[in-house]
């Protein structure tokens, strides 16, 4: 099922409630920075709670090198370095 925009299972606890789902929902997102991508709730054997859960993908950004400079966007680069960079010779990333 779908709640809050997470992907959430409950096995074997047929009684929980949605309000009780949305609390471990938010105690999680608390604890990870809102990043939660999926929820899996099942009984544990000492009569806890299981909470399995998936992060989002950490979102990164691309970095470039030229000449030995490190940067994420070329917004400040003078004419002559956008340029070497719009030269550089493209390689195909093979998954």
């Amino acid at each position: 099922m779908l709640v809050n925009g997470i992907s959430v299972t409950v096995t074997g606890l047929e009684d929980m409630s949605k309000k009780e789902i949305i609390g471990y929902i938010q105690m999680l997102q608390q604890e990870n920075n809102g990043d939660l991508a999926k929820l899996s709730i099942s009984p544990a054997e000492d009569g806890e709670i299981n909470l399995d859960y998936e992060l989002q993908p950490a979102k990164f950004e691309r970095i470039r090198r030229i000449t030995g400079y490190l940067v994420g966007t070329i917004d400040r680069w003078n004419n002559a370095k956008k340029a070497e960079e719009h030269d550089r010779v493209k390689h195909a990333v093979i998954n």
